[in-house]
C-alpha cells in the first residue's frame, strides 16, 4: 500500500511539474518581422529579367485551390496573413506560377497548406516527391519538388518553406523549427514559396523553376533577398 501511495504522490509531482513547465516555457514573443509586414505585392516585382507578368494566370491557392473545395477552408485567413499569386513568361511562350504566402504565427495549421496536401485534397494525383538543393550565386536552396496530376493538367512543383530563419520543408523539421523557437519563447512566424508550370515535362519544368527562382534571388534587393532564404 505505502508504495501505491509514493506512486501516486511521485506521479502527481510530475505532473504538476509538466504543467509548470509548459506554462514557464510556453512561447510568448511573436517573431513576426517588421521586414514581412510590408506588403509582398510590392516586394516581389512583376518584372525581372526576361521574365514579364502575365495577369490573366493565377496558381492554384491554399485558400481556395481554384474553387474545387466549397466552402473554402476556414482556418487559412488565421494560417497567412499575405498572399502573392501571380503568372510570369519568360517571352519565349513557357509560364511559371509563382505562390508566396507569408503568416505571422506557424503553428499546426500550417499542415493542411503544405503542397501536396493541398493539391490532393482538390483531387490531384501526388508523386515523385523528393528533396533537392538549388545552387544560386549566393549558395545553395534546400527545395522540395513533387509532380501533381490531374486529368490532362501535368504540374510539376518546387517549393520551399520558412519557419522563422530556418528552410522547413519537411514535417519534422517543421517540428524541430518551432520546438527550438518555442524554447526560447518565440512564435515564429512562416512562409510558403512554391514554383510550378504546366505543358512541359518533368525536366524542362525543373530547369525552367531553376532559372525562374535564381533570376528572381537576383533581382531581390539583399535586405529582401532574406525573406526567401534561411539565415542565422
Amino acid at each position: 500500500m505505502r508504495s501505491n501511495r509514493v506512486g501516486v504522490i511521485l506521479a502527481s509531482i510530475a505532473i504538476a511539474g509538466t504543467a509548470i513547465a509548459a506554462e514557464v516555457f510556453a512561447p510568448r514573443k511573436l517573431m513576426a518581422r517588421t521586414a514581412a509586414s510590408q506588403s509582398l505585392e510590392t516586394v516581389i516585382p512583376k518584372q525581372f529579367g526576361t521574365w514579364k507578368l502575365v495577369p490573366e494566370i493565377s496558381p492554384v491557392k491554399p485558400v481556395d485551390p481554384e474553387a474545387y473545395v466549397q466552402p473554402p477552408d476556414p482556418l487559412a485567413a488565421k494560417v497567412y496573413s499575405q498572399e502573392v499569386a501571380r503568372g510570369y513568361t519568360d517571352g519565349a511562350g513557357n509560364i511559371v506560377m509563382l505562390l508566396v504566402a507569408y503568416g505571422p504565427v506557424q503553428n499546426y495549421k500550417l499542415k493542411a497548406h503544405r503542397p501536396e496536401i493541398c493539391y490532393t485534397a482538390n483531387g490531384f494525383r501526388v508523386s515523385n516527391k523528393n528533396s533537392s538543393n538549388l545552387n544560386y550565386s549566393g549558395g545553395a536552396l534546400k527545395v522540395t519538388r513533387l509532380i501533381a496530376e490531374r486529368e490532362s493538367r501535368y504540374e510539376p512543383i518546387t517549393y520551399w518553406m520558412k519557419i522563422g530563419n530556418d528552410i522547413s520543408n519537411g514535417v519534422v523539421d517543421n517540428q524541430l523549427s518551432r520546438l527550438k523557437y518555442g524554447l526560447r519563447g518565440i512564435i515564429p512566424d512562416g512562409a510558403l514559396f512554391r514554383i510550378s508550370t504546366i505543358g512541359l515535362s518533368k525536366e524542362a519544368s525543373f530547369k525552367l523553376q531553376d532559372q525562374f527562382i535564381t533570376d528572381l534571388l537576383t533581382a531581390l534587393p539583399a535586405q529582401e533577398r532574406g525573406f526567401f532564404l534561411e539565415h542565422s
